[in-house]
C-alpha cells in the first residue's frame, strides 16, 4: 500500500497487474499472507485469489502462502477447493509455517492461545488427507468429507526461508519454494536439504524448485536504484518495529538516515536484482546458475504502479531472446 493509497487501490492495482503480466507470457502468480501491517492489504489469501483469478484467463494464481499456523487445515481445504472447483488446473495452494505477523495477532486470528510451530507437521499432514480422503479409518476425522476439496486439489507448494521447511518438503516429495528475497543468506544450505532429502511422491518424481527474489528494472541503472529506495527504506523501518505503507520518493529522499541503517540496506540490496534490462537479465541469470531453480519468481516494490507494471513488461522482453529462460520467469505480487 502506496502511502496516502487506500487498501482498495493496493487491491485494484494487485488485479491490473495480473492482467498485465499475464498478457507479457508469465505464468504463475502468487499473494502473500500478513496481518496487523498497514503497507500490506494482502490479508485474505484465498479471497484475493478468487478475484484474480476471475480476472484472468489462463494464469495460474495462488498463494505465497497460506500461513497454516493461523488456520485450521479444514477450512483451508474448503476454501482452496473451492477455488480449484471455480478454476480448474489454474490454483496453487503455497503453505508457510510462520504466522505472517506478531504472536498476539495469530493468536487472534485463531480465537485461541499463543501459536506454536510445533504442530506444523501434524496440521500439514491434515491438510493433505483433507484434500485426498486419506485419513485412517480409526482417526476421529476419517467421517468428515471436505466438500468441495475432496474432487478439486490445487497444486500444493510448502514454502521456506529456511532448512525446515526445506525438509519437510523433500521428505513429502513437494515442490519447495524459498523466499530468497529475505533470507539469501540461507539460500543454497536451504536448497541443499531439500534435494538432499527429496523423496519421489505422488506429487513429484523429482526436486522441483522456485526461487523467489526482489527484482525492479528501469531504462538504466540509475533510474532502477531510484525506484527500489523506498522499499529500503520501509524494509528499514520495518525491522525496527515501525511497519508502515511504501513512503514515496520523496519522503525516502527526505529521510535522515544513520550509517547503520544505510549499511542494512547495502546488505539487502547486495541480494536483490536491480538495473536495467541487460543488469536485470544478467542478475537473474546469475541467480538461476547459482541456485539450479526451475522457476524464478518476481516481487517488485515500487511506489507508482505505472513503474511496477513497466519493469515486468522490461524483464520480459530482456528475456524474450531466450526462450528457456523466458518460461521460468515468474511474477508475483506483493499488493
Amino acid at each position: 500500500m502506496p502511502s496516502g493509497a487506500s487498501a482498495g487501490v493496493a487491491l485494484r492495482h494487485s488485479i491490473d497487474l495480473a492482467r498485465h503480466v499475464e498478457q507479457l507470457g508469465y505464468y504463475r502468480y502468487w499473494v502473500a499472507e500478513h496481518h496487523n501491517m498497514p503497507g500490506i492489504a494482502s490479508s485474505a489469501p484465498a479471497v484475493l485469489i478468487g478475484h484474480i483469478a476471475s480476472a484472468t484467463e489462463s494464469i495460474r494464481v495462488g498463494s505465497g502462502g497460506v500461513m497454516l499456523e493461523n488456520h485450521a487445515p479444514l477450512a483451508i481445504a474448503e476454501q482452496f477447493g473451492m477455488l480449484e472447483a471455480f478454476h480448474p488446473g489454474r490454483i496453487d495452494l503455497g503453505i508457510g509455517r510462520a504466522p505472517g505477523t506478531d504472536q498476539l495477532t495469530a493468536a487472534a486470528l485463531r480465537h485461541s492461545g499463543p501459536i506454536s510451530a510445533d504442530g506444523f507437521p501434524e496440521n500439514l499432514g491434515d491438510l493433505i488427507a483433507f484434500f485426498h480422503g486419506t485419513f485412517p479409518d480409526d482417526h476421529p476425522y476419517s467421517r468428515i468429507t471436505a466438500v468441495p476439496a475432496r474432487d478439486n486439489v490445487p497444486d500444493l507448494w510448502l514454502l521456506g526461508s529456511s532448512g525446515y521447511s526445506a525438509q519437510v518438503a523433500g521428505m513429502l516429495g513437494l515442490p519447495f519454494a524459498f523466499a530468497h528475497q529475505f533470507s539469501p543468506a540461507n539460500t543454497l544450505p536451504a536448497l541443499a536439504l531439500y534435494r538432499a532429502r527429496f523423496r519421489p511422491s505422488a506429487y513429484l518424481s523429482e526436486p522441483y524448485v522456485l526461487v523467489a527474489v526482489q527484482v525492479v528494472c528501469a531504462d538504466t541503472d540509475e533510474q532502477a536504484r531510484r525506484l527500489a529506495a523506498p522499499s529500503a527504506l520501509s524494509f528499514v523501518k520495518l525491522r525496527q518495529g515501525r511497519p508502515g505503507q511504501l513512503p514515496s520518493p520523496e519522503e525516502e529522499a527526505a529521510y535522515p538516515y544513520t550509517e547503520l541503517e544505510r549499511e542494512a540496506i547495502r546488505q539487502r540490496q547486495a541480494d536483490q536484482v536491480v538495473g536495467n534490462p541487460q543488469t536485470v537479465a544478467r542478475g537473474l541469470a546469475d541467480l538461476q546458475a547459482q541456485t539450479n531453480a526451475d522457476e524464478l519468481m518476481l516481487t517488485t516494490v515500487v511506489y507508482e504502479h505505472a513503474d511496477r507494471l513497466r519493469s515486468y513488461e522490461l524483464v520480459m522482453a530482456a528475456m524474450a531472446s531466450d526462450s528457456a529462460s523466458a518460461s521460468h520467469i515468474q511474477a508475483r505480487s506483493s499488493a
